[in-house]
């Protein structure tokens, strides 16, 4: 309970936490094609040690589907971004907001290419603006 205090503290009232555009992070891993864990060095571990970060831009198919082709999608889509991510020299969060289930949500860039229009690109995620699914 003290973390959470803590969190939302810091998020809520530390200007340090609100006052960035652009950021560099090290990337944890990949969970699935719009979602990563990251590392953001300086900040506190509480909120700066594997972090999630939901893609903005794109949504893509969900891992547990239950019709084959649909998962396979979603594999192919963690694979893509692993790849981007995993030889990145640089990963940057861009335009960072925190979304509606209180997780950052960000423009994510592996070496100035964004991940989500890659994944666009090529038909592994639909545009996607936290509305309602476009699946």
């Amino acid at each position: 309970m003290i973390r959470i205090l803590m969190l939302v503290i810091i998020l809520f009232f530390a200007p340090a936490a609100q006052a960035f555009d652009s950021i560099f992070v090290e990337l944890v891993r990949v969970v699935d094609g719009d979602t990563i864990m990251v590392n953001i060095e300086g900040w506190p571990d509480l909120v700066g040690k594997n972090i999630g970060v939901r893609v903005a831009g794109c949504d893509t198919r969900e891992l547990k589907d239950k019709r084959p082709e649909m998962r396979a999608m979603a594999y192919e889509a963690k694979d893509v971004v692993t790849a981007l991510l995993e030889n990145a020299r640089a990963i940057e969060l861009r335009n960072i907001e925190r979304g509606k289930y209180f997780r950052i949500v960000a423009d994510v860039y592996a070496d100035g290419t964004s991940v989500s229009q890659v994944l666009i690109m090529y038909g592994l995620a639909m545009p996607y603006d936290g509305g309602k699914k476009p699946w």
